[in-house]
């Protein structure tokens, strides 16, 4: 099976190649975003998870005390249902799913997007994780790993993609989370934890499985 990241870096050199100026204007925006240290404030192993109760696409409300109940938790925090290396993400997951529930694990996905626009009703009688609203991105900032968007990204994704982020979440048109994901024991404690600003780069499902093994 192909690594995430793999995947992942495969999507990023089609990239290189297709839209040169782009990317590099990508990883500039990301090396600025990293000298200024964005996403250092995410919690740290060892502290208590901030509780939370979001809509789901069919808008119920989940609560993260709820899913302790049953066990850890996997905590995964992605753009958006149009982002591709967000998709790669969660597709992943997905595959490796009746792994992480064997642990007694749950895993919640949270985006900003509106309950209503996250994903059709056949999607989400197919998916075997929770997907959540987070529409202000106060959940992600709870976490530290709200991201205000660069100008140079914002552009890009209302010119070349045509990406209204204001309707898609309600809104919010300039904060998105930091990809992140924590894994919480079933007291709510952080034992685990993978952030990074670069929204190319994400947590790999064996490392998640591994860490959910340690419990």
């Amino acid at each position: 099976m192909t690594s995430l990241k793999a995947q992942t870096q495969a999507k990023v050199e089609a990239g290189r190649k297709n839209n040169p100026d782009f990317m590099a204007g990508v990883d500039k925006e990301i090396a600025n975003s990293k000298a200024l240290q964005q996403g250092e404030s995410a919690l740290k192993v060892g502290e208590k998870a901030p509780l939370f109760t979001l809509p789901s696409p069919a808008d119920d409300k989940v609560s993260l005390s709820d899913c302790l109940s049953k066990g850890p938790v996997v905590l995964t925090f992605y753009r958006g249902s149009w982002c591709p290396y967000c998709n790669l993400q969660l597709n992943a997951l997905k595959q490796r799913m009746n792994e992480i529930t064997a642990l007694g694990a749950t895993l919640i996905a949270i985006s900003p997007e509106r309950p209503d626009g996250t994903l059709s009703k056949e999607e989400m009688s197919t998916l075997p994780f929770t997907v959540l609203s987070d529409q202000g991105a106060d959940v992600a900032a709870s976490y530290g790993v709200a991201w205000q968007v660069p100008d140079f990204l914002l552009e890009h994704m209302r010119v070349d993609r045509g990406l209204d982020l204001q309707e898609i979440n309600n809104g919010n048109a300039t904060i998105l989370p930091i990809p992140a994901t924590f894994i919480l024991n079933k007291s709510g404690e952080i034992i685990w934890r993978y952030v990074d600003v670069d929204y190319r780069t994400r947590s790999e499902p064996d490392d998640i499985i591994k860490a959910l093994k340690a419990l």
